[in-house]
This record gives C-alpha cells, sequence and structure tokens, in this order.
C-alpha cells in the first residue's frame, strides 16, 4: 500500500484529503508537528508528499528543497497561490506538480495515482536509516547530518549501514569484517581498525564525536 504524508496546516483541509484518499486504498498521514516536519518524512518513509507553501515556521518551498537533498519520491505543491510565479517557484525546488485551492478531491486523486505509476514502475521505496539526527540514505549510500552531505567509502558505508541496522546493540568485529568481505576485498583485523577509525574521524569533523562507541573484546555499537 503507497503511503502519502500530508504536509498541510489547515486541519480541515488535511483531514479531508486524507479520508478522501483512504476510500482509494492509500495509507494517509498528516504532519502535525511543523517544526519536525522531516523527523516525519523519515519516520514514516512515504511514496509521495502532499506540501502546502505557506505553513508554520518555515514554507513547503523550505521543506522541498530539504526532502530533495535525501530524496526524490513525488511532491506535489498545494496552494491557493496559484499565480505563475509561485508555480514556477514550485517546480522549481522541485516540486514535481502544483495543484490550486480550492481543487476536487477526485482530480487531486487522480494526479497522485498517475505520479505514483510513473515513479514506481522503476523506482523503489526510499531507505532511509536515523539514529541522532544522522540519516543515512541506503538507496544512493549518502550520509546527512545538520544539512551537510558527508561523503563515505564503500568500506566506511557498509560499516556505517551495518552499525545503524543494529543500533542499541553490539556489533562484533567479525561480522563488521564478513560485511567487508562482500566488497570482494581482503579484510583483515587492522583493515577494519584502520576503516572504523577513519569513519570517526570523517564523523567527528562534523561534531559526531561519539557516535561509534567500541565495546573492548566485544566490537562496536552506534550510541544511544
Amino acid at each position: 500500500m503507497y503511503r502519502i504524508l500530508i504536509v498541510e496546516d489547515d486541519a480541515d483541509i488535511a483531514h479531508a484529503i486524507k479520508k478522501h484518499l483512504e476510500t482509494w486504498n492509500l495509507q494517509v498521514q498528516c504532519v502535525e508537528n511543523f517544526t519536525e516536519v522531516m523527523k516525519e518524512f523519515f519516520s514514516y518513509q512515504p511514496h509521495l508528499v502532499l506540501m502546502d507553501i505557506t505553513l508554520p515556521f518555515f514554507n513547503g518551498y523550505h521543506w522541498c528543497q530539504e526532502i530533495r537533498k535525501i530524496s526524490q519520491i513525488p511532491v506535489i505543491f498545494l496552494s491557493s497561490a496559484s499565480d505563475n510565479m509561485n508555480i514556477v517557484m514550485a517546480i522549481q525546488m522541485g516540486g514535481d506538480d502544483f495543484v490550486a485551492k480550492p481543487f476536487d478531491l477526485s482530480v487531486l486523486t487522480v494526479k497522485i495515482q498517475a505520479l505514483l505509476r510513473r515513479s514506481y514502475d522503476y523506482v523503489g521505496q526510499i531507505s532511509v536509516l536515523e539514529h541522532k539526527g544522522v540519516f543515512l540514505n541506503t538507496q544512493e549510500a549518502v550520509l546527512f547530518y545538520q544539512n551537510k552531505k558527508i561523503e563515505l567509502t564503500k568500506n566506511e558505508y557498509r560499516i556505517l549501514k551495518t552499525l545503524m541496522e543494529n543500533k542499541g546493540k553490539i556489533v562484533s568485529r567479525e561480522r563488521l569484517m564478513e560485511k567487508l568481505w562482500e566488497n570482494d576485498s581482503f579484510v583483515d583485523e587492522n583493515t577494519l581498525s584502520v576503516n572504523v577509525n577513519r569513519l570517526r574521524k570523517k564523523l567527528a569533523q562534523e561534531g559526531l564525536t561519539e557516535f561509534i562507541t567500541t565495546k573492548v573484546g566485544m566490537g562496536y555499537m552506534i550510541s544511544i
């Protein structure tokens, strides 16, 4: 079932859309905390976002740009400000379509279905791992923290992905070496240590000084 995230501060409009889309076998969630739109985005992992332009704190253009830093999922802007400038701005900021308010729910549904059909005939679900504001897009092997993109090597990515998939648990050195072996390169104890140290240094440069902790004689884990 496709998941739709609605970012709309008019509760009546948001819930009317939600109720209607659910009759079309779509799963729908409405953002309630407009200071943490991205947190809800990562938690819900929608297939499509409906985005109002005028929102509390930050406008829809801002949130669309934040989404575009880590995902190419479809975004449809909803707004009563339907002049040409706003339509052009919405598309330039990463939107895929623009629907002017007031709108017919049936027309909106058809647009949503068309975008889902075009997008997911060839694009799978976006998968993102998150912990303490650190976001790892596992489809694109990209790490983000405080709106910064952190480049990772293949080995660094494999190590971090394994640790984040097991956050709160100790991951043995042996298991990490097995993951690195999947890269068809020789990995011994020293190679693993070098890669972990490089990853830690890279994270520390961005303020994540204790993100990875060592459990002596056992392995590593993501700090909790």
